[in-house]
């Protein structure tokens, strides 16, 4: 216990130190542009209780040796782009100076709000985008389930479990190290599939837990090297990575894969296959894995599939998901009706109802509800660790929340980076390091 105590003094004080030079490098660095605008929120998360006055600190740089007059502006909407609150102010400030001002915003209720902080001069215009979140443990959203989605997952499993996985096993001594093995992985899933993956174990011999990696959007996970305290699985679902020899889709088309159809929609297949990987591990205890601690990871779609791993398999004793694709598909839809210009998913969805007559949106959520995120939340009752961006247009924060709120767990937490888009930053990793081997007590 002391030498876990201690390595969590010591890795608390790296990622202060890592912190201090972040911030020391981002003051060195010369901001370029005739007028700089900075909005820095009073709480650094950007998130706030209902009570409380929302506070920005503007920092506003005049790089022009020009003295500038012309005013600042803050609009605020709702994530659905409604207009709540416009304020405008004059802005006055002498050539090669810095200005601050404060900006005060009355209490919210509970929700997501986008900030656009404005400067307008006779020759210069710029906006600044900002996210804050109020309440946002207490937001709520409607669960979509079908009443045979359980029947359906149920279903889904029983036909996996029919399907002989003849796994393989090869050892790749061109890609091992003195320090580790990697073995390239295979076996059939669902539809009797074969899908890959890459196995990287330790050379101490000992019993390991393990990360078990799913991937995000028709993403290429790789043998991953970097951990010497795991067992690192990453596995490709069908159409990712080296599981690609049979359905090789690409991005503009794999998540509309007969979607009209919610029996053979491709994500039916895909969950399977991430269930499919726990059986492979618990197949190989021969090769020093300690079941009894695996952790399922994930970032984006591989946030969402780590999440439905979890719930439709209790073989997983831990959760870390970063911004989950999908999840709260109703009020993602309605949100992104909002963007100026449309980003993934709904860009792909709304380009295939457009091709296709006859595929309405209630055609679309007859599929989608089964496959939802956060209709899975529930089932979920390990230890939960979620990063969150707040920019993120492709996860809005919103939806990743309501997911979050939804999960039954009583032991979850969440970490939120607001000037992130669809990512987190190196903090919430190193927090990560710390929480893993927190709940997983390694020293």
């Amino acid at each position: 216990m002391k030498r876990i105590s201690y390595l969590i003094i010591l890795s608390f004080i790296m990622l202060s130190a890592f912190s201090l030079k972040v911030a020391a490098q981002e003051e060195e660095t010369e901001e370029t542009g005739d007028i700089v605008l900075k909005a820095v929120p009073q709480n650094k998360n950007a998130l706030f209780k209902d009570y409380e006055e929302v506070k920005y600190k503007l920092q506003i740089r005049n790089n022009t040796n020009e003295f500038q007059k012309g005013t600042i502006s803050y609009l605020i909407t709702t994530d659905e782009g409604k207009k709540i609150a416009l304020s405008s102010f004059p802005l006055s400030i002498k050539g090669k100076a810095d200005k601050e001002l404060i900006i005060k915003v009355p209490p919210r209720s509970t929700g997501f709000y986008r900030i656009n902080f404005m400067v307008n001069l006779p020759d210069y215009d710029d906006t600044v985008r900002r996210v804050f979140g109020v309440n946002p443990e207490q937001i709520t959203s409607q669960l979509y389930k079908p009443a045979d989605f359980d029947a359906f997952w149920k279903q889904s499993r029983e036909q996996l479990a029919k399907v002989v996985p003849s796994y393989r096993v090869l050892e790749r001594k061109d890609l091992s190290t003195d320090e580790k093995k990697v073995y390239a992985v295979e076996m059939h899933s669902y539809g009797n599939l074969v899908i890959r993956g890459w196995l990287v174990i330790p050379r101490d011999g000992k019993n390991f837990p393990v990360h078990y990696r799913v991937p995000g959007y028709v993403v290429t996970l790789k043998p991953n090297m970097d951990n010497d305290d795991f067992i690192a699985f990453d596995l490709n679902v069908r159409g990712n990575g080296n599981s690609q020899d049979i359905i090789n889709i690409g991005t503009d088309n794999y998540s509309v894969v007969n979607i009209e159809n919610k029996d053979k929609y491709i994500y039916r297949g895909v969950y399977m296959d991430c269930l499919r990987g726990l059986d492979f591990l618990y197949s190989h205890p021969n090769l020093g894995i300690d079941t009894s601690k695996i952790f399922v990871e994930g970032g984006s779609q591989g946030g969402s599939l780590a999440l439905i791993t979890a719930a439709l398999d209790k073989r997983v004793k831990l959760l870390t998901i970063q911004v989950p694709l999908y999840a709260d598909i109703h009020d993602n839809y309605s949100i992104s009706e909002s963007y100026e210009r449309q980003v993934f998913p709904f860009k792909v969805f709304r380009k295939y109802q457009s091709q296709h007559a006859g595929f309405t949106w209630d055609k679309f959520y007859s599929t989608w509800d089964y496959y939802d995120p956060q209709n899975f939340a529930q089932m979920v009752k390990c230890p939960v660790l979620m990063g969150i961006g707040l920019l993120d247009q492709f996860c809005p924060p919103r939806c990743s929340m309501a997911l979050y709120n939804h999960i039954s767990s009583t032991n979850k937490e969440f970490v939120c980076v607001p000037n992130s888009t669809h990512e987190v930053n190196f903090n919430y990793f190193m927090f990560q390091n710390l929480w893993l081997r927190e709940k997983f007590r390694i020293p």
